[in-house]
């Protein structure tokens, strides 16, 4: 879909007032294309959730970075921005791997009585690596990965920002993927 001129020139003048701060104009790009960045985001992962959650990404970039961004095509960019975040995260995903998955890898490596044994044993030491997260981690992630919960849900219940929510994620999954991951192999190979 190609745009008119005067599309181009509306967001020229919106992008103009957005590099000044201008709250309006930002509220003006967003009503225009979130439709479209969010559509792009879900195409791909097929997940209402995350897509929401890049969509917010997506327009939290935009906003942070007005001053110093030079947006020519706004749909090049914003097309651009959601396409790598999406990436982004489905790279994320693929070196996370769920801990029941390597439970179910467990089982199959070893005999029924063996794995229940092991299982418990490395319930307990994920529990004992969680607990060396902050507190606001612990709860954060908890809430994600006991509970199923989504980012949305998590800051709305803690009236903190879902960006505060993802950052907080971040660094409790990072911080927990090598330990989770050597404890995994360690229980294998005993």
């Amino acid at each position: 879909m190609f745009k008119s001129d005067e599309d181009k020139i509306q967001d020229k003048l919106l992008l103009l007032k957005l590099k000044e701060g201008n709250t309006d104009a930002f509220d003006a790009l967003y009503e225009k294309y979130w439709k479209g960045v969010y559509a792009a985001a879900f195409k791909r992962l097929q997940n209402p959730d995350q897509a929401k959650d890049i969509t917010q990404d997506v327009f939290l970039q935009l906003w942070l970075k007005r001053e110093s961004t030079n947006i020519d095509n706004l749909p090049a960019y914003l097309f651009t921005a959601t396409r790598n975040k999406v990436f982004n995260w489905m790279e994320k995903e693929r070196r996370y791997t769920p801990v029941p998955e390597l439970l179910l890898q467990l089982k199959t490596s070893c005999d029924q009585t063996d794995a229940e044994v092991l299982r418990k044993e490395f319930m307990k030491a994920c529990e004992a690596l969680i607990n060396t997260l902050t507190e606001s981690q612990q709860r954060i992630f908890r809430m994600r990965y006991q509970q199923d919960l989504s980012t949305s849900e998590i800051a709305d219940l803690l009236s903190i920002s879902r960006k505060t929510v993802q950052n907080q994620l971040g660094k409790a999954v990072a911080q927990l993927r090598a330990s989770m991951l050597l404890l995994a192999l360690i229980m294998l190979l005993n």
